[in-house]
């Protein structure tokens, strides 16, 4: 499942990203890279032991919980601490599948990657090229999205960034280990808890609410690995 999660950062934290960043040093971005995916990828990245990049990081955590979208959809037991990179003109992430563990260099953090996560800060109007491009049996999908919007995608898809052209990319990206480790179950879960709501809000008194939340809790205490 793809989904678009839009306003996770305000305009507020999006400069507050910007400003920061403007100051910061950046390394190469293969100090995260697998192995397979240091061969094609070229761009930069702020060091994760930065106190830049868990200032920022911590502010995009905090932003993420408090989305009923990513909640509903990711039902998360743990999220990698955020990542940073920039793609400046040239930069291109080729063809990849994200590792399916990931640890913390300096954090006691091992997580499996059941999703992977892409939160935008740069706006679209600020550079050309740099589209995110998932792969899935639906054929290729490119995102581009407006600053402060975040994509999740199946951390088993193959995707890639298209080259830039024109400008700098910048964004945040991290992998989620979810309480429910099927994609269909998670999937599943997910329709039910948007139909609950939407039936919350057009029939608050409805007597199905009862039923249908007292399903979702109980698949999802059947499902979920706690």
């Amino acid at each position: 499942m793809m989904l678009h999660i839009p306003g996770v950062l305000t305009p507020d934290q999006v400069a507050r990203c910007r400003d920061v960043m403007t100051k910061a040093d950046w390394v190469d971005g293969n100090v995260t890279a697998g192995h397979q995916s240091r061969k094609v990828e070229y761009n930069l990245q702020l060091p994760e032991e930065s106190q830049t990049a868990q200032e920022l990081g911590d502010m995009v955590l905090k932003a993420l919980y408090r989305s009923p979208l990513f909640m509903s959809a990711v039902l998360p037991q743990q999220v990698f601490p955020p990542l940073f990179n920039r793609y400046d003109a040239g930069m291109v992430f080729g063809s990849h599948v994200d590792n399916a563990i990931r640890t913390h260099p300096q954090q006691p953090i091992r997580i499996r990657t059941d999703m992977s996560a892409t939160l935008f800060i740069s706006a679209p109007e600020d550079y050309d090229g740099g589209e995110l491009t998932v792969e899935d049996t639906y054929g290729s999908h490119s995102v581009k999205l407006p600053a402060g919007d975040l994509i999740i995608y199946p951390a088993t898809s193959l995707h890639h960034v298209t080259p830039i052209t024109r400008g700098s990319r910048i964004g945040s990206f991290f992998w989620i280990q979810s309480l429910i480790r099927d994609v269909s179950q998670r999937a599943l879960l997910f329709d039910l808890d948007m139909s609950i709501i939407q039936l919350t809000r057009d029939h608050p008194d409805h007597p199905s609410l009862v039923n249908l939340t007292s399903c979702y809790h109980n698949l999802l205490r059947q499902w979920a690995e706690a």
